[in-house]
Protein backbone atom coordinates (compact mmCIF):
# COMPACT_ATOMS: atom_id res chain seq x y z
CA UNK A 1 0.00 0.00 0.00
CA UNK A 2 1.15 3.51 -0.75
CA UNK A 3 0.78 6.28 1.78
CA UNK A 4 -0.70 9.64 0.74
CA UNK A 5 2.58 11.51 1.33
CA UNK A 6 4.34 9.20 -1.10
CA UNK A 7 1.55 9.67 -3.65
CA UNK A 8 1.87 13.45 -3.35
CA UNK A 9 5.65 13.25 -3.68
CA UNK A 10 5.27 11.12 -6.82
CA UNK A 11 2.74 13.51 -8.36
CA UNK A 12 4.96 16.49 -7.51
CA UNK A 13 8.02 14.83 -9.04
CA UNK A 14 6.08 13.98 -12.21
CA UNK A 15 4.90 17.58 -12.57
CA UNK A 16 8.46 18.84 -12.12
CA UNK A 17 9.80 16.44 -14.75
CA UNK A 18 7.08 17.43 -17.20
CA UNK A 19 7.94 21.09 -16.53
CA UNK A 20 11.51 20.42 -17.64
CA UNK A 21 13.25 19.54 -14.38
CA UNK A 22 14.55 16.18 -15.59
CA UNK A 23 16.56 15.55 -12.39
CA UNK A 24 13.28 15.19 -10.48
CA UNK A 25 12.89 11.78 -12.11
CA UNK A 26 15.81 10.66 -9.95
CA UNK A 27 13.57 11.07 -6.91
CA UNK A 28 11.07 8.69 -8.47
CA UNK A 29 13.79 6.17 -9.25
CA UNK A 30 15.24 6.36 -5.73
CA UNK A 31 11.79 5.97 -4.18
CA UNK A 32 10.69 3.05 -6.38
CA UNK A 33 13.91 1.29 -7.37
CA UNK A 34 13.81 -1.23 -4.52
CA UNK A 35 10.15 -2.21 -4.97
CA UNK A 36 10.46 -2.48 -8.76
CA UNK A 37 13.64 -4.59 -8.61
CA UNK A 38 11.94 -6.74 -5.96
CA UNK A 39 8.88 -7.18 -8.20
CA UNK A 40 11.04 -8.19 -11.16
CA UNK A 41 13.09 -10.54 -8.98
CA UNK A 42 9.95 -12.33 -7.84
CA UNK A 43 9.18 -13.04 -11.49
CA UNK A 44 12.60 -14.26 -12.60
CA UNK A 45 14.68 -15.07 -9.45
CA UNK A 46 17.79 -13.68 -11.16
CA UNK A 47 19.16 -10.50 -9.58
CA UNK A 48 20.93 -9.21 -12.71
CA UNK A 49 17.89 -9.78 -14.89
CA UNK A 50 15.63 -8.16 -12.28
CA UNK A 51 17.82 -5.05 -12.29
CA UNK A 52 17.72 -4.93 -16.10
CA UNK A 53 13.93 -5.24 -16.07
CA UNK A 54 13.69 -2.43 -13.51
CA UNK A 55 16.00 -0.23 -15.57
CA UNK A 56 13.93 -0.85 -18.70
CA UNK A 57 10.73 -0.13 -16.76
CA UNK A 58 12.06 3.20 -15.49
CA UNK A 59 13.21 4.17 -18.97
CA UNK A 60 9.80 3.31 -20.39
CA UNK A 61 8.08 5.21 -17.56
CA UNK A 62 10.26 8.26 -18.19
CA UNK A 63 9.45 8.24 -21.90
CA UNK A 64 5.72 7.94 -21.28
CA UNK A 65 5.41 10.07 -18.14
CA UNK A 66 3.00 12.45 -19.85
CA UNK A 67 0.59 9.52 -20.36
CA UNK A 68 0.12 8.87 -16.64
CA UNK A 69 -3.51 9.62 -15.86
CA UNK A 70 -3.88 11.18 -12.45
CA UNK A 71 -6.98 9.16 -11.52
CA UNK A 72 -4.75 6.09 -11.12
CA UNK A 73 -2.08 5.86 -8.46
CA UNK A 74 1.40 6.49 -9.79
CA UNK A 75 2.57 3.27 -8.15
CA UNK A 76 -0.11 1.25 -9.97
CA UNK A 77 0.91 2.82 -13.28
CA UNK A 78 4.61 2.17 -12.61
CA UNK A 79 3.98 -1.43 -11.50
CA UNK A 80 1.93 -2.01 -14.66
CA UNK A 81 4.85 -0.83 -16.77
CA UNK A 82 7.25 -3.05 -14.81
CA UNK A 83 4.98 -6.09 -15.19
CA UNK A 84 4.71 -5.49 -18.94
CA UNK A 85 8.48 -5.14 -19.29
CA UNK A 86 8.95 -8.32 -17.23
CA UNK A 87 6.44 -10.16 -19.43
CA UNK A 88 8.31 -9.14 -22.56
CA UNK A 89 11.71 -10.07 -21.18
CA UNK A 90 10.56 -13.37 -19.69
CA UNK A 91 8.99 -14.53 -22.95
CA UNK A 92 12.53 -14.76 -24.32
CA UNK A 93 14.14 -16.06 -21.11
CA UNK A 94 13.78 -19.49 -19.57
CA UNK A 95 14.90 -20.11 -15.98
CA UNK A 96 17.42 -22.85 -15.43
CA UNK A 97 15.26 -25.06 -13.22
CA UNK A 98 15.27 -28.82 -13.02
CA UNK A 99 11.85 -30.44 -13.20
CA UNK A 100 10.71 -32.54 -10.25
CA UNK A 101 10.83 -35.66 -12.43
CA UNK A 102 14.42 -34.92 -13.46
CA UNK A 103 15.39 -34.00 -9.89
CA UNK A 104 14.08 -37.35 -8.70
CA UNK A 105 16.23 -39.07 -11.34
CA UNK A 106 19.31 -37.11 -10.25
CA UNK A 107 18.74 -37.54 -6.53
CA UNK A 108 20.80 -40.05 -4.60
CA UNK A 109 18.24 -42.76 -3.77
CA UNK A 110 20.15 -43.66 -0.60
CA UNK A 111 19.96 -40.12 0.84
CA UNK A 112 16.82 -38.35 -0.41
CA UNK A 113 16.28 -36.70 2.96
CA UNK A 114 19.44 -34.63 2.48
CA UNK A 115 18.25 -33.48 -0.94
CA UNK A 116 14.90 -32.32 0.38
CA UNK A 117 16.36 -30.74 3.53
CA UNK A 118 18.61 -28.58 1.37
CA UNK A 119 15.62 -26.87 -0.20
CA UNK A 120 13.80 -24.57 2.18
CA UNK A 121 10.04 -24.32 2.19
CA UNK A 122 10.20 -20.68 1.05
CA UNK A 123 12.37 -21.56 -1.94
CA UNK A 124 10.01 -24.37 -2.88
CA UNK A 125 7.12 -21.92 -2.89
CA UNK A 126 9.07 -19.36 -4.94
CA UNK A 127 10.04 -21.95 -7.51
CA UNK A 128 6.50 -23.25 -7.71
CA UNK A 129 5.16 -19.74 -8.23
CA UNK A 130 7.71 -18.93 -10.94
CA UNK A 131 6.70 -22.05 -12.83
CA UNK A 132 3.01 -21.12 -12.91
CA UNK A 133 1.58 -19.93 -16.21
CA UNK A 134 2.23 -16.20 -16.58
CA UNK A 135 -1.27 -14.91 -15.88
CA UNK A 136 -1.50 -16.82 -12.58
CA UNK A 137 2.09 -16.02 -11.56
CA UNK A 138 1.57 -12.28 -12.09
CA UNK A 139 -1.60 -12.19 -10.02
CA UNK A 140 -0.05 -14.20 -7.17
CA UNK A 141 3.18 -12.18 -7.10
CA UNK A 142 1.36 -8.84 -6.98
CA UNK A 143 -1.32 -9.94 -4.51
CA UNK A 144 0.74 -12.00 -2.08
CA UNK A 145 4.33 -10.87 -2.43
CA UNK A 146 3.66 -7.19 -3.09
CA UNK A 147 0.58 -7.12 -0.87
CA UNK A 148 -1.62 -5.35 -3.40
CA UNK A 149 -5.34 -5.70 -2.91
CA UNK A 150 -7.66 -7.04 -5.62
CA UNK A 151 -8.38 -3.55 -6.99
CA UNK A 152 -4.69 -2.60 -7.27
CA UNK A 153 -3.74 -5.95 -8.75
CA UNK A 154 -6.50 -5.66 -11.34
CA UNK A 155 -5.48 -2.11 -12.23
CA UNK A 156 -1.80 -3.06 -12.50
CA UNK A 157 -2.53 -5.97 -14.82
CA UNK A 158 -5.29 -4.15 -16.69
CA UNK A 159 -7.95 -6.80 -16.15
CA UNK A 160 -11.28 -6.87 -14.28
CA UNK A 161 -11.31 -7.60 -10.54
CA UNK A 162 -13.26 -10.82 -11.12
CA UNK A 163 -10.50 -12.03 -13.42
CA UNK A 164 -7.94 -11.44 -10.66
CA UNK A 165 -10.07 -13.37 -8.17
CA UNK A 166 -10.34 -16.27 -10.64
CA UNK A 167 -6.60 -16.22 -11.40
CA UNK A 168 -5.74 -16.21 -7.69
CA UNK A 169 -8.12 -19.10 -7.08
CA UNK A 170 -6.75 -21.14 -9.99
CA UNK A 171 -3.14 -20.26 -9.17
CA UNK A 172 -3.59 -21.40 -5.56
CA UNK A 173 -5.21 -24.61 -6.79
CA UNK A 174 -2.23 -25.27 -9.10
CA UNK A 175 0.18 -24.68 -6.24
CA UNK A 176 -1.83 -26.91 -3.92
CA UNK A 177 -1.79 -29.73 -6.50
CA UNK A 178 1.93 -29.31 -7.01
CA UNK A 179 2.69 -29.55 -3.31
CA UNK A 180 0.38 -32.54 -2.94
CA UNK A 181 2.29 -34.20 -5.79
CA UNK A 182 5.61 -33.38 -4.12
CA UNK A 183 4.31 -34.87 -0.87
CA UNK A 184 3.29 -38.06 -2.65
CA UNK A 185 6.66 -38.17 -4.40
CA UNK A 186 8.61 -37.64 -1.18
CA UNK A 187 6.51 -40.25 0.64
CA UNK A 188 7.06 -42.80 -2.12
CA UNK A 189 10.85 -42.46 -1.85
CA UNK A 190 10.81 -42.74 1.93
CA UNK A 191 10.87 -39.10 3.00
CA UNK A 192 8.21 -38.10 5.50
Amino acid sequence: MVDPARQNADADAVERVLAGEIDAFGQIVRRWQGPIVDLAYRFCRERGLAEEIAQDAFLKAFRSLSHWRREARFSTWLYAIAVNVARSRLRRWQPDWTSLDRAAELADPRRPDEVYEAVSEAERVRRAVIELPTKYREAIVLFYFHEMDIVETAATLGVPEGTIKARLHRGRAMLRRRFETEQVLSTSVGVV
